[in-house]
């Protein structure tokens, strides 16, 4: 997995923090540092887990001029960060959030149904 800027380590935390350890878009809970841990108290396989990692979003694109600052990052799980961003044109993050409740409430999301 690729390596995070360190610019948005402290970001990303804090968004962590912020979002009591939930993805921004699913609002599944995620995991930072301890994968066997979060995959134990979630009762799932590593290999699954790795789908909640925590990682960094700008909510402004970094191409578009957006900063790596606290008002600009959201952490969200790498699966909803990596199918985002596999899109031809990554929809708003509004937009995104949207499609994901959706499909979650049809069972159609990655998720833990908690």
């Amino acid at each position: 997995m690729a390596r995070a800027r360190k610019s948005l380590v402290k970001p990303r935390l804090i968004a962590f923090n912020r979002q009591a350890g939930r993805c921004f878009y699913c609002e599944q809970p995620m995991w930072m540092n301890n994968l066997d841990e979060f995959a134990s108290s979630h009762r799932l396989k590593p290999s699954q887990a790795m789908h909640l990692k925590c990682t960094g979003e700008h909510l402004q694109a970094h191409s578009e001029g957006g900063k790596a600052d606290r008002t600009n990052i959201v952490a969200v799980c790498a699966y909803c960060n990596r199918l985002r961003h596999q899109r031809k044109e990554p929809p708003t993050p509004e937009d995104y959030k949207a499609l994901v409740n959706r499909r979650l409430s049809q069972g159609k999301w990655y998720g833990l149904r908690l």
